[in-house]
């Protein structure tokens, strides 16, 4: 078993489509009222059929009271990271502590460079990303008037000011699949946010916990300090089946379960625009998960 421990987490992963943006509003607001604990959307600065994910990050923080809220990465390569830190602790600042970070080293790099950002290798994004979170963590750390120096080969600070502070310890969640990004990961993340439809098998999350905690524990950190959450999809029905997520409510909180104790998953978000879905996953997916894994850890 594998279980680092954590509170479980449960939310949403809503796509910024701009061709309803008061359905994308509405499935925050949705969210919330069905308990979940955080709404999160995708971030591809370069697609014209999506919403800004930050502008619509600060509109729903005003629409909504208690949620939480993250970018599903944050595209790096299109969003400096030093204004991105500072966007960041404002808006946690505004909304009384309620935004996490989700990063990504990018990807699709024709539309990155078509948008005017780099077109990096695989191992360039990789340290790209890397000396952006020195960036961001630097921004945020108050506790030193000195100024704010990075000499990277692809980010450099020369003197920025510090500041401000967000609110709270704003998580740094890191989209990964391959060794070098999940090493990364395990040095400098506050967690782990792949999604499960790009894993070839639950082997993989098993051999990624493995090599985060190698790189959290080269680094000096305790492995449990790395969150390791998953975006998910399934579907709900009245039948069980042999599948993964797909099946009644009590099928999908015995898998979630079995997913924290065994695989030690603690945040679980749930792509998709049903209304229905979210609500079944807030209401009685999640307290049935929690109540097992209490159990169990008991």
């Amino acid at each position: 078993m594998t279980d680092y421990g954590h509170d479980l987490l449960f939310g949403s992963f809503i796509t910024p489509t701009s061709a309803a943006p008061d359905r994308v509003v509405a499935l925050t607001r949705a969210s919330e009222a069905a308990g979940l604990d955080l709404a999160t959307f995708q971030d591809h600065p370069y697609q014209p059929a999506f919403l800004d994910t930050w502008t619509l990050l600060s509109y729903v923080a005003a629409r909504t009271e208690r949620i939480r809220l993250s970018p599903n990465v944050a595209n790096v390569p299109l969003r400096p990271p030093a204004v991105l830190a500072r966007a960041a602790a404002s808006l946690d600042l505004l909304s009384g502590g309620r935004v996490e970070l989700g990063l990504g080293a990018g990807g699709f790099w024709g539309p990155i460079e078509a948008m005017g950002g780099p077109r990096l290798s695989p191992g360039q994004s990789v340290d790209a990303l890397s000396e952006a979170i020195d960036v961001i963590r630097g921004i945020w750390d108050t506790s030193t008037r000195e100024r704010l120096v990075v000499d990277g080969a692809h980010h450099r600070l020369d003197g920025a000011k510090r500041g401000p502070a967000p609110a709270h310890d704003i998580g740094l969640w890191i989209g990964a699949y391959k060794p070098r990004m999940l090493r990364l990961t395990g040095r400098k993340g506050d967690g782990w946010l792949p999604s499960l439809a790009y894993l070839k098998s639950l082997q993989q999350i098993t051999d990624a916990n493995a090599t985060i905690d190698e790189a959290a524990t080269a680094a000096g950190r305790e492995p449990r300090a790395v969150r390791r959450l998953l975006n998910i999809g399934g579907r709900l029905s009245s039948q069980r089946t042999e599948r993964l997520l797909v099946g009644p409510p009590a099928q999908w909180a015995e898998q979630l379960a079995a997913l924290v104790l065994e695989y030690g998953i603690s945040g679980f978000i749930l792509g998709g625009d049903d209304p229905a879905a979210l609500a079944t996953f807030g209401q009685e997916i999640a307290p049935a998960v929690r109540a097992v894994v209490a159990a169990e850890r008991a």
